[in-house]
């Protein structure tokens, strides 16, 4: 498994990778841009779309046209072809210091998302949300966080794995998948010691768990016992987020981002802020969950 460079695109906070079956096109957004990216392997073509605030994470919906976004302050629909914004509603208004952060939907269609806290203390004040599909919103009754992220589900849906970057753990909880009601979470994968920290994570066809690592310049694969399976190298530090795409579902897409690093720090790693991709021989993803609303 080798990454190879999918687009040269310089972000400074690429993230939330999704593929789109309908399209054949992979999406992913650039957070403190404020943009939508989206590129068509079979063209070539790449475009995207400014937002009138820094997009965190998205999710398709029953519209080709539409899709769900987690703005930093809150949740809207977007229309891709006419550009029109339909508000849902605010997110943590209360805390002003927090944005949106990564969010993927269940296996029912619900849409899951964490917040961030982007205050220097970086206290665990942000949380775990899910919008149901009649547009009502539940906190999670999960503890308290930094930096959400590695938010995906089991393939049958009973299992939720997230995490706080900060933590340096990946967790998992029961998820029952008739209510969305969460318990008994605990440790999935222990980084300490690792060289990277958990960020975006998606899940494979047989239940194993890929995940980027911000400052380890790789992507890990961990099986469904949270042992590490496989590890697949990136050429550049921060790898973010990944997602399956490809007609089979047989390429791995990472995004990376140069957020932090100094104008020599960039230049030593010239690659940072692309997108990559991972041909896969015997691993097949499984198609993302539109939402539902």
């Amino acid at each position: 498994m080798k990454a190879q460079l999918v687009v040269d695109g310089g972000h400074e906070l690429g993230e939330g990778v999704l593929w789109c079956e309908r399209s054949q096109s992979v999406f992913w957004t650039d957070i403190h841009a404020s943009r939508l990216w989206n590129h068509h392997p079979g063209s070539g073509a790449t475009r995207s779309w400014g937002m009138p605030e820094r997009l965190c994470c998205f999710a398709f919906t029953a519209d080709a046209e539409q899709l769900l976004i987690g703005l930093e302050s809150r949740l809207a629909f977007f229309n891709l072809a006419s550009g029109a914004i339909t508000p849902i509603c605010r997110i943590e208004d209360d805390l002003p210091g927090t944005r949106l952060n990564d969010g993927r939907c269940d296996r029912q269609g619900r849409f899951v998302f964490g917040t961030l806290n982007e205050d220097a203390g970086r206290e665990p004040i942000a949380s775990f949300y899910r919008l149901n599909t009649d547009l009502t919103l539940d906190r999670l009754p999960l503890p308290g966080i930094a930096i959400s992220n590695s938010i995906c589900f089991s393939p049958d849906g009973s299992l939720m794995y997230h995490c706080d970057t900060l933590q340096e753990r990946i967790m998992c909880c029961d998820y029952d998948t008739r209510t969305g009601a969460v318990a008994n979470q605990r440790v999935f994968a222990d980084l300490s010691g690792q060289p990277g920290s958990p960020d975006g994570s998606t899940v494979d066809a047989d239940g194993f768990v890929w995940n980027a690592q911000w400052g380890g310049s790789r992507v890990v694969r961990f099986a469904p016992d949270g042992s590490i399976d496989h590890i697949v190298d990136v050429p550049t530090a921060q790898p973010s987020c990944v997602a399956f795409g490809g007609a089979q579902l047989d390429l791995l897409y990472v995004t990376t981002a140069h957020e932090g690093m100094s104008a020599e720090r960039r230049a030593e790693d010239a690659l940072a802020g692309a997108l990559f991709a991972v041909p896969l021989a015997d691993v097949r993803g499984l198609p993302e969950v539109r939402f539902g609303g």
